[in-house]
């Protein structure tokens, strides 16, 4: 696994063994990169989170496309210790890592800290409800989330949390989808709000 694009493209990512750990896919984040540079084509003052961090492939592919600065929220010590190894490789100061749960961690921060909310949580784990939720607390007037999952997330749902769906696609068992907060405004009407693949 590598960094797909960027001042860091092609830098390796390392791995850890850890139960249940499950990587962004290249040709997603490839998707996810693409959808974002056509509504937020300039990063440099982006203030990102990665919330279930992992191996750091969505935290750190933000960083290497110029974000302003991208803190990563990781609980497993053998994850930590990776993403503290990548980031010191890098020389990516601009990245902050977090030791801690997701939610707990999420809890001390005021709201609308953040341009750029990145949710990848367990597929298994019953999590999307409340990511989404401290989401819409933490997300700025006109910040984006991304949300990928084992199932799709359907508008009514996201409406439920304050979102509307910008952009969903499906890649074999992982759906992702670009969120943005139903009061953000209009969005451009050349834009399709949907896109999936395959359709």
């Amino acid at each position: 696994m590598r960094i797909i694009g960027g001042a860091y493209k092609r830098t390796p990512i390392p791995v850890a063994d850890v139960a249940g750990l499950r990587p962004t896919p290249d040709r997603v984040r490839v998707t996810l990169f693409n959808w974002i540079a056509h509504l937020l084509p300039d990063l440099s003052s982006t203030r990102g989170l990665d919330l279930f961090a992992g191996a750091g492939s969505l935290g750190f592919e933000l960083a290497s496309r110029g974000a302003a600065h991208v803190t990563l929220v990781e609980r497993d010590p053998r994850l930590l210790a990776k993403l503290h190894a990548l980031r010191e490789r890098l020389n990516a100061n601009q990245v902050e890592i977090v030791a801690g749960e997701a939610f707990g961690v999420a809890r001390r921060w005021p709201d609308a800290q953040f341009d750029m909310i990145l949710l990848d949580p367990p597929f298994d784990a019953g999590l999307n409800d409340e990511a989404l939720r401290v989401a819409h607390r933490l997300l700025a007037a006109d910040g984006l989330v991304y949300l990928e999952s084992g199932e799709r997330l359907d508008d009514a749902q996201a409406a439920a949390h304050g979102f509307e769906i910008v952009r969903a696609a499906r890649a074999g068992r992982v759906h992702f989808h670009l969120l943005r907060r139903r009061d953000a405004g209009i969005i451009d009407p050349r834009t399709p709000l949907v896109r999936r693949h395959g359709e």
